[in-house]
């Protein structure tokens, strides 16, 4: 598959994510925020988190940032809805498979994106220094950790 179609699967994908949200969920409310004006919290892992939009526990669009800090792996693991990620700032290393391997790993730069389909373990390594990233899916979402073989 060419880049330009890679591309125009990712463009429909997104469109389809927004109409399939926005048809079983509470519709989204107009909003416009600024970067100044997101309210970061600590998440679960203990990083900075905001939520920009929707709720990821309950049905519908959710949309969020999260940043890791230099050096971070996160352990192979996988969601119960799909996901579609992107680089806001620094480099990401994203791998697909049940083991974390460093060999599977594509480096992306601000602006770079990848998808996570529903139940497809996944990996990433924030190896260079701190990153943020943009999630955006349908909930409701879940993670389940891949076990180590």
């Amino acid at each position: 598959m060419s880049a330009a179609t890679n591309r125009l699967a990712l463009v429909a994908g997104f469109a389809m994510l927004a109409a399939g949200s926005l048809a079983q969920s509470e519709p989204l409310l107009p909003s416009a925020i600024s970067p100044d004006e997101f309210t970061w919290a600590k998440s679960p892992a203990g990083n900075p988190r905001t939520a920009i939009g929707g709720d990821e526990s309950k049905p519908g669009m959710y949309i969020f940032r999260v940043k890791l800090p230099a050096n971070l792996k996160i352990a192979p693991h996988y969601h119960v809805d799909e996901r579609i990620g992107m680089v806001i700032s620094g480099t990401l290393l994203v791998g697909y498979g049940e083991q974390f391997d460093e060999s599977k790993m594509k480096a992306l730069p601000p602006g770079g994106i990848w998808t996570e389909p529903a139940k497809q373990p996944h990996f990433v390594w924030a190896k260079d220094g701190e990153v943020t990233i943009q999630v955006t899916g349908n909930g409701p979402s879940a993670t389940t950790q891949v076990s180590p073989k």
